[in-house]
């Protein structure tokens, strides 16, 4: 006779309890809270910084690495620190953009007006932090003035899992969408202000956005491959490589084109299943009849969850304790060297990084709301300040940026030991200050809407 399952049993109790399963549990439950692949980022940040510091040969000679990838006759050739930077964050920036994508389809940003935020923002954060550089900076270096515009998408979201639940959600929604569009104001900002000769190839660019033209007109008319999806991605990165562009907005654009709603309705499964319970059970001995009905379910299983969904939760942990982790470990490793620092220089980062951030987050989130364009957040102003600071962390695209403003040197080496201390002292001073005014309970909000409406 076969086993009945009851409603009152639970579902992961009925799988064998094997050896092995008693290694990973623990292991997926250590892993799913958040604040782990934050501390596990900043021992690589400080790992790093501590290695290029104590050996610097050894520390740039193994990110600099050969690393080249051969298709047929087409040979590219790079090192690992581009794969990490240019191949490895495009998946973090792509997981990111899949987060958007669910909260532009029913979540936070469902509401134009709450999406404008953080955009409007975004220009903010950018604006201030270039006229802080400028106003302080001495006479030659205003060359300088892209340095903290950018803020490092890795190292906010390790904070911010730090905190955990002390960021209200919609804070965290609102600085992943800024980020990424400080991202792509950023590569506008290399273009614009630090152009390189070789310029942009517009017809790698061009051949990248069809790309994702058709990957939107497949998923429109109903292909939904997995392995089609992942194909025509790679492509499109590829493309996005050769047109000078930095590929990681590809995978920001393929994550916001991924579907966030399910093919099959909710309570179909459930209806489908309900049916055919006495097949589910075993009752029946025609094992062909079973395999179709088993087939059905695993479809209707996998069609009930949206692709946004399918893509992004297994994605989580790689992203958190493997890319995030090694993206640090190679980026993170500024070597310190105090002779010759021009402080007036290096002053002018770091404090345009921990000031003009969160005051051009502030006046330009504030100015929106007020003259209608955005919609006011759920949480309050002080805690919207927290978001600017935390904001303030400028790391990998700003020494990018400060090697294209600067010839290697002391003015360089001043401008990156800037950003150093700024971020550090963002990353710092936001955590803090988020600890201090942030309540990990649900009722904050509830008191915070109830403000609004008396304003």
């Amino acid at each position: 006779m076969s086993a009945k399952v009851t409603s009152s049993d639970k579902v992961e109790d009925l799988f064998p309890d094997t050896p092995i399963r008693k290694i990973i549990t623990p292991m997926e439950r250590l892993m799913k809270v958040e604040t782990t692949g934050g501390i596990v980022l900043i021992i690589m940040t400080v790992a790093a910084l501590l290695w290029a510091n104590l050996s610097p040969e050894s520390y740039h000679h193994v990110w600099h690495l050969p690393f080249a990838l051969t298709i047929g006759s087409w040979v590219g050739a790079a090192d690992l620190h581009w794969f990490i930077n240019d191949a490895l964050m495009t998946i973090f920036f792509f997981n990111i953009g899949l987060e958007v994508k669910g909260e532009i389809a029913y979540g936070e940003l469902h509401d134009p007006k709450a999406a404008s935020l953080p955009i409007i923002a975004a220009a903010g954060g950018m604006l201030f932090p270039a006229l802080i550089y400028l106003a302080l900076c001495p006479a030659g270096a205003g060359h300088g003035w892209g340095i903290p515009t950018a803020t490092d998408i890795a190292f906010v979201v390790g904070c911010m899992a730090i905190l955990g639940k002390k960021v209200p959600h919609a804070l965290r929604v609102m600085i992943l969408t800024l980020a990424i569009a400080d991202d792509i104001g950023a590569i506008l900002v290399i273009a614009i202000g630090y152009p390189s000769g070789d310029g942009i190839n517009f017809a790698a660019l061009g051949m990248g956005f069809a790309l994702l033209a058709l990957i939107n007109v497949f998923f429109r008319i109903g292909v939904r491959n997995l392995l089609l999806f992942h194909i025509i991605g790679v492509a499109v990165w590829a493309f996005f490589v050769k047109s000078g562009v930095h590929p990681t907005i590809a995978g920001v654009l393929l994550g916001l084109s991924v579907p966030a709603k399910a093919v099959l309705a909710k309570g179909k499964l459930a209806q489908f299943a309900g049916s055919i319970g006495g097949k589910l059970s075993g009752e029946t001995k025609d094992r062909n009849e079973q395999y179709e009905v088993f087939t059905m379910l695993k479809q209707g299983a996998r069609e009930s969850i949206s692709m946004q969904e399918r893509l992004f939760k297994p994605l989580v942990p790689w992203v958190n304790f493997f890319i995030m982790p090694l993206f640090a470990l190679s980026n993170a490793g500024v070597e310190i060297k105090l002779g010759g620092v021009e402080v007036p220089v290096m002053g002018a980062v770091a404090l345009a990084l921990v000031f003009g951030k969160p005051i051009g987050i502030f006046l330009f989130s504030l100015l929106s709301v007020k003259i209608g364009i955005s919609k006011r957040p759920s949480y309050s102003w002080k805690i919207l300040w927290g978001g600017g600071m935390l904001a303030g962390i400028g790391f990998t695209m700003a020494l990018f940026v400060a090697g294209l403003a600067f010839d290697v040197g002391d003015r360089q080496d001043s401008a990156k030991l800037g950003i150093l201390l700024g971020s550090f002292s963002a990353a710092i001073l936001g955590t803090i200050y988020m600890s201090l005014v942030s309540k990990p309970h649900h009722g904050e909000e509830a008191a915070e809407e109830t403000a609004a409406k008396h304003e």
